[in-house]
């Protein structure tokens, strides 16, 4: 009988096609004025174009391409789908960076275009794990500026990595699938060897949630797309576009108008938002009230804003401080502040 582990490395066989040839190939420009900087034959040149190699954990080189929007103020990391690589997606990633206005890095999976190593589902979180520790260390990009994107098999590596970063500012889910095994049967049960269990990482996302998908999608059924806006903590208004297939959804105008929406709203979260979901999670259960007499002092404070504070004597305090920390975890450059409150909270 097959052990769990030969199960899943023979499904991946089947997972993953990368292009073959390769439609681009990277080398280190020696022209004068260059520099050594590497360059991708197959591609235009652009000098607002990065093309950057980075080292995995699992010892693979994956190409990324970073591509910059002066007006830019979020920056979008792209997991593409199967059987593509980043020289067939590059025009669609110039149309996305002038007409969403972000910054936005696309990589290839290791075996994947010019990219070293063999395409697996470790290998391929090992590699979004690199590719967003480059973001964070050349660029300064940090979660709370950074939108996840997931195009079908690429809906693996993003809510991988979007499950492990709390205050990301958003994810896209893009004609994505529940698993691997759920894409050839249906099963409501998940295996041990089956591979990309997003229908148990959605959960686990903290941030919205966009998911697209196409009605008559024969690759990946839109039930797919459906029951993960169902499971996401935070789902964002689905875009369910009307005939669309598995490859052509940027082909349909909606498809840009309510990418766009989504990126501007995205935009306009603000630490008065943060706030606010914090301030219902540390909401207590409501209690039926028992009228009695009561000796401790009870004072109710009502402003403009949303927000009652009720004082019980002190009984609050340690809420209202806990609201303040989180707070401060938005502001990294006031960490003396915190250490104060931290060592009052333990008296």
């Amino acid at each position: 009988m097959l052990s769990g582990c030969t199960v899943s490395s023979l499904a991946a066989r089947f997972a993953f096609f990368p292009p073959e040839p390769a439609t681009y190939a990277v080398r280190k420009d020696e022209a004068c004025g260059g520099g050594g900087r590497l360059v991708a034959s197959g591609v235009p040149r652009d000098a607002a174009v990065d093309v950057l190699l980075v080292d995995t954990r699992k010892g693979s080189k994956v190409v990324a391409f970073y591509l910059r929007n002066p007006a830019a103020r979020l920056t979008v990391l792209y997991s593409h789908g199967n059987a593509a690589d980043l020289g067939q997606l590059y025009d669609l990633f110039v149309q996305l960076k002038v007409n969403l206005k972000v910054n936005l890095m696309g990589y290839d999976y290791s075996g994947y275009g010019a990219s070293t190593g063999k395409p697996s589902e470790e290998n391929t979180y090992a590699d979004i794990e690199a590719v967003y520790q480059c973001l964070e260390t050349e660029y300064g990009i940090s979660q709370e500026d950074l939108i996840l994107y997931g195009q079908s098999v690429g809906s693996g590596p993003t809510l991988h990595l979007a499950s492990r970063l709390p205050r990301l500012r958003g994810v896209v889910l893009h004609s994505a699938i529940l698993s691997g095994l759920r894409v050839v049967c249906h099963v409501n049960f998940t295996f041990c060897f089956d591979i990309y269990k997003n229908v148990k990482k959605i959960k686990k996302v903290k941030s919205p949630v966009l998911v697209i998908h196409g009605t008559d999608d024969d690759v990946v059924n839109w039930s797919h797309g459906n029951e993960l806006w169902k499971l996401a903590r935070e789902p964002y208004d689905p875009l369910w576009i009307k005939g669309g297939g598995h490859c052509n959804l940027e082909l349909y105008p909606d498809f840009i108008r309510h990418l766009s929406k989504f990126i501007r709203e995205m935009e306009n979260i603000t630490t008065k938002t943060r706030l606010k979901k914090i301030r219902q999670s540390l909401q207590p259960a409501p209690k039926k009230v028992h009228h009695r007499a009561s000796t401790g002092t009870t004072t109710t404070f009502t402003t403009n804003c949303c927000c009652r504070i009720r004082l019980q004597g002190m009984l609050q305090v340690p809420n209202l401080l806990l609201l303040l920390l989180q707070l401060l975890q938005e502001l990294p450059q006031v960490p003396n502040l915190q250490m104060l409150l931290l060592r009052f909270m333990q008296r």
